[in-house]
Parts: structure tokens; C-alpha cells; sequence
């Protein structure tokens, strides 16, 4: 009997999700059962909504998040909580975000009783101009490397944004962040995928593959990493501030990376970045106001296709309904007509008009019920998809305060180039400049480039209702329009909103892409309309987080996706 029972616990042993040479990446790849049924509410939720009273920090990784519950904990506020969580992000999800990024947020401040925004952004070098890419024969900009980055915004939106509402300095806020990043932490199975995919960017830049690459390769899954010279920039910004950054000791290391890479990025360059406070953009939906960053970003998008559903459905004769074609056509078309607005008019405001209250108007959009056939998918004129590598944060307080946070490299470690000695990668944002002279944006010293960062705030009677966002390049507009009629329309809590089945449409080639429930559903309805559509995952999909305030209680209500490995806590 013993003997039995032995070796019932080898074979146990010999299948537990543990790495080997054999099976370097173990776990749920390989493991075919069947999902577990929810006893209550809608069966496809995949865990309650985290509620609470006091706090709640919703991100796409646990370590984050928790960083920022201890700050809320030890008397912080929502500001404070927010940047803690985004330091902290920079050493756990290192591919998405981090010193070198630019960073957007909406948020209500209590004392106040307002709605601010803060734009964070980079900005291009001085001498980035068409004639400097064209002369290097490009005709786009690059992808990857030194002249794919513009000079980061990221520290200097954390230093204003505290130094406005918080009431913790670079000390407190930094340490938690610093402390992970010299003690080391587990890398996940998602996070593990996305660092090997973009082993072959990181193996160009010896500094990369110092940092990101130990033993030349990305980490294993479960491997603890650790990026002590990541902890020390903190550190420095910890005792001098954001000038270490853009006048200081890692300013020169960035201007000397950057002469040693045939860059151009100048010392004045960092001194002349400045986040601002600005004034979000705004429409009514069904009683509710929806708030998103205006131009640079694609923020106007989400109103524009809200408008388009609030107004064109009842024009064309369409109920909205989760498992209807009709319905999931209508939005398909809605997005294709803002994105196409994105193309024709975004761009830093600085530089050229953008029409900006004209796209959000409901009037603009009864117009573009003309343009929708609601019995067939509209064709497209080339366009560009832009890519993805973001983390989002939305937090709130005991005192009132909510935040909704943003802040990103854009694509998969960004750069692929990291400041030696500093352990962070810079941003490729400069990817999202176009070279030809008519567009809104081409590329052009000082200039901010097409952000896909979105924030995204909901209030209602002059309170705040909801702090969320959808992370991951140009699926933020449309996946913030697809949760925000799962709550505003279908009646969804915030953690069902996520969990409901998202498309994701891409605008250069015309092709739509529904999760995999979606498009059983109605997949074939959506191709005999016209649509090219596929079956696909949540990796296409984006990761949402967000909170609610109930407007009865006042009780905090947090949702987190499943997509991601983050979660909504609270206390």
C-alpha cells in the first residue's frame, strides 16, 4: 500500500508545473481540463470585483499593486499610491514601461473637486527632422534604436504630479520599486513571453543584453531577476530629485548613450521637457460624462465611437445587444470612421489645428450615420496600426481622490537600447512620427508624436463614477469603447465589463479579430456582412483595469482583466 501510494506521488512529481531543460516552460501550455462553472451572477466572470472602503490599487501586475496599497496604507493618497505603483512597474513588467517612458493622466482631486490631466509626454530631439531620416535613406521611421526615441517625459509627469497633489516625495514613493528591483522578483509565464519575444531587439544593444539578457537570454519562467543598476537610478532620484534625471548624472548618461549611438538627443533637450497640466476632453453618453486626454493622444477615438453608437444606432434601426451582429457591426464601423479621423487630424496641438470639438460633437457624429451601411463592413484606405507594450494604473483613496494613470516605452522594451549603469530601457515613441510633410505627424523638432496613451474617467451629477483604462496600442480607444457600453449600456460591474469577449480591428489591413466565444457566436454573420474576420485570444486584446465609485455607497469597486496577471486590492 505504501509502495502504491509512492508512486502515485512520483508520477505526481513528474507533472507539477516546475522548468527543466526538458520543458523550459511548464504550466498551463500543457495543461487540457475543462474551466470550473461561477456559482453566482453572469457564469463568465472570472473572479468577484475587489470592494473596499478605504482604498483600492488596480494594475496588470500584484507586486505593483501591493506596492501601492502599503503606501495608501501608511497614509498616502492616491497620487502618492499611483507613482509607487508605476516605479514598481518598471522593474516587473520592464517590456511595457519605465524611466524611459511618458506617462498621461485624469484624475479627481478632492480638495479640489475637480478633474485634472496631466500630459506627461516626450517630446523629439532638436534634430529630429524629415531631412535627418530621409538622409539615412528611410522612408518611415525606425522601429527600433536610438533615433526611434523621443527624449522621456515619464520622471518629470511623476515630480509634477506630486508635487501638485501628492503628499510623499521621490524618497517614499521610489523605495518600494527600488527595493524589488536589488532584491529581485519571479518573472511570470506572460511576462516571461513577451521578454523572450523581444530577445532578438535586446541582443542588438550590448547594454541590453548586460541588463535584460543574463546569461544571453531572457529570463526563464519563475527565474528571479534582479537589476541592481535599475535600484541605484532610483536611488539617485530618491536624494536629487527629477534634475538627476534631466540636467543631472543619468541626463549625461543618456546624452552620452546617445552620441555613442549616432542619436541626438542634447542635454537641452531633457532640460526642456516639461509636463502639463491640461483640459480633458469630454462628451455625454446616456446621462454619463466620459473624459479622455485630448491631442496628442487618440483620446478623442473613444468619444467619437461612443457618439457614433449613442447617436447612429437608433438611426439605423439597431438595439444594442451584446450577442447581436448588428450591434458588434455598428461598433466595428464606428471605430473604423474615428481611427480614420485619428490618421487625417491627430498630432501635437502645438504644431497644427486639430478639430477637436468638432470629432466629439454629437452633431459630427449624426453626420457619419450616413457613412455606415448597416447591412455591410466598409472598405479602408491604408493606415497605420501602431504597436503596444503599456501599463495602466487606477487607484482610489480614502480621502475622495481617483486616479487614472498611463505610461509606457510603446513597444516591447521600446528601444531595445538601454543607459548602461541605469538599468532602464528608453521608449520608441518616436516610431509614431510619419516623414511625409502633409500629415499632421510628421516629425519635427521639439514636437510631441501620436500618443496611443489613454486614461480613461467617467463621472456622473458632478462626482466621480469611474477610473479605467485598455492598455496596448491602438486597441485602447476601441477596447475602452467596448467596456465602457459593457457598463453604461449592458449594465456590466466593472469586472464583468473586462471579462466579457473584446474584438480587436486592425485599421492598415481592414482585419477584425474576435475572441474566440465572439466569434463562434456570430463570426459568420459579421463575414456574410463582409467583414475579413478570424478567430483569435485575449493577447490581442489588451488589459484593462478599473474603479468604480458606487454612487449609492460611496463603497470602492475595483475589476482587473484576466488577460493580465494584475490585480484590483484594497483595504
Amino acid at each position: 500500500m505504501a509502495a502504491a501510494g509512492l508512486a502515485a506521488v512520483t508520477v505526481m512529481a513528474a507533472v507539477l508545473a516546475v522548468p527543466s531543460t526538458a520543458q523550459p516552460q511548464p504550466g498551463p501550455a500543457g495543461f487540457d481540463a475543462f474551466r470550473g462553472d461561477r456559482g453566482y451572477g453572469w457564469a463568465g466572470q472570472t473572479r468577484s470585483e475587489m470592494l473596499a472602503r478605504h482604498g483600492i490599487v488596480a494594475t496588470s501586475q500584484p507586486l505593483a499593486a501591493d506596492a501601492g496599497l502599503d503606501i495608501l496604507k501608511a497614509g498616502g493618497n492616491a497620487f502618492d499610491a499611483a507613482v509607487a505603483t508605476a516605479a514598481v512597474l518598471n522593474v516587473v513588467e520592464p517590456n511595457s514601461a519605465g524611466l524611459g517612458a511618458d506617462m498621461f493622466v485624469i484624475a479627481w482631486s478632492a480638495k479640489d473637486r475637480k478633474l485634472v490631466a496631466l500630459d506627461g509626454a516626450g517630446r523629439a530631439p532638436a534634430g529630429f527632422t524629415p531631412d535627418r531620416f530621409r538622409g539615412k535613406g528611410l522612408t518611415r521611421m525606425p522601429n527600433a534604436g536610438i533615433d526611434s526615441a523621443v527624449v522621456p517625459g515619464a520622471v518629470d509627469g511623476w515630480d509634477v504630479l506630486l508635487k501638485r497633489y501628492g503628499t510623499m516625495g521621490f524618497k517614499q514613493v521610489l523605495e518600494p520599486a527600488a527595493r524589488i528591483a536589488e532584491e529581485g522578483y519571479g518573472v511570470t509565464e506572460r511576462i516571461q513571453h513577451e521578454w523572450a519575444g523581444a530577445q532578438k531587439l535586446l541582443s542588438a544593444d550590448p547594454d541590453s543584453v548586460r541588463t535584460y539578457l543574463p546569461g544571453g537570454k531572457a529570463p526563464a519562467m519563475y527565474q528571479i531577476f534582479r537589476n541592481p543598476d535599475l535600484a541605484r537610478a532610483l536611488r539617485l532620484l530618491e536624494a536629487g530629485g527629477r534634475d538627476v534625471f534631466y540636467k543631472g548624472e543619468i541626463a549625461r548618461a543618456i546624452v552620452a548613450k546617445s552620441q555613442a549611438t549616432g542619436g541626438a538627443i542634447t542635454m537641452d533637450d531633457l532640460a526642456g521637457i516639461r509636463a502639463r497640466w491640461v483640459t480633458p476632453i469630454t462628451t455625454k453618453f446616456h446621462g454619463y460624462d466620459l473624459y479622455q486626454m485630448p491631442p496628442s493622444t487618440q483620446g478623442f477615438a473613444v468619444l467619437e465611437m461612443m457618439n457614433v453608437l449613442d447617436v447612429c444606432a437608433p438611426k439605423l434601426g439597431i438595439a444594442p445587444d451584446p450577442k447581436s451582429a448588428a450591434y458588434w457591426h455598428l461598433m466595428v464601423e464606428a471605430k473604423k470612421l474615428a481611427y480614420a479621423d485619428l490618421e487625417r487630424w491627430d498630432g501635437d496641438p502645438d504644431f497644427s489645428k486639430v478639430p477637436t470639438d468638432r470629432l466629439v460633437s454629437k452633431a459630427y457624429a449624426a453626420e457619419l450615420c450616413a457613412r455606415i451601411d448597416p447591412n455591410h463592413a466598409s472598405a479602408l484606405k491604408p493606415a497605420s496600426d501602431p504597436i503596444g507594450g503599456t501599463v495602466y494604473i487606477s487607484v482610489a483613496d480614502r480621502f475622495g481622490n481617483v486616479v487614472s494613470f498611463i505610461y509606457s516605452v510603446y513597444g516591447e522594451f521600446g528601444s531595445g537600447v538601454t543607459i548602461p549603469g541605469y538599468g532602464f530601457i528608453l521608449n520608441n515613441r518616436a516610431a509614431n512620427f510619419v516623414l511625409d510633410p502633409n500629415s499632421p505627424n510628421v516629425v519635427a523638432p521639439r514636437k510631441r508624436p501620436f500618443y496611443t496613451l489613454i486614461p480613461g474617467f467617467v463621472m456622473k451629477d458632478g462626482k466621480p463614477l469611474l477610473s479605467f483604462g485598455v492598455m496596448s496600442g491602438d486597441q485602447q480607444a476601441q477596447g475602452q469603447a467596448q467596456v465602457l457600453a459593457n457598463m453604461l449600456l449592458f449594465g456590466a460591474n466593472p469586472q464583468a465589463a473586462s471579462d466579457a469577449a473584446r474584438f480587436s480591428h486592425a485599421q492598415r489591413t481592414n482585419k477584425l479579430v474576435l475572441e474566440s466565444q465572439l466569434y463562434a457566436a456570430i463570426g459568420e454573420k459579421l463575414k456574410a456582412m463582409g467583414h475579413d474576420v478570424a478567430p483569435g485570444n485575449g493577447v490581442r486584446m489588451g488589459g484593462y483595469q478599473a474603479i468604480m465609485i458606487d454612487p449609492e455607497t460611496g463603497l470602492l469597486r475595483g475589476g482587473s482583466d484576466h488577460r493580465k496577471d494584475g490585480v484590483a486590492i484594497g483595504y
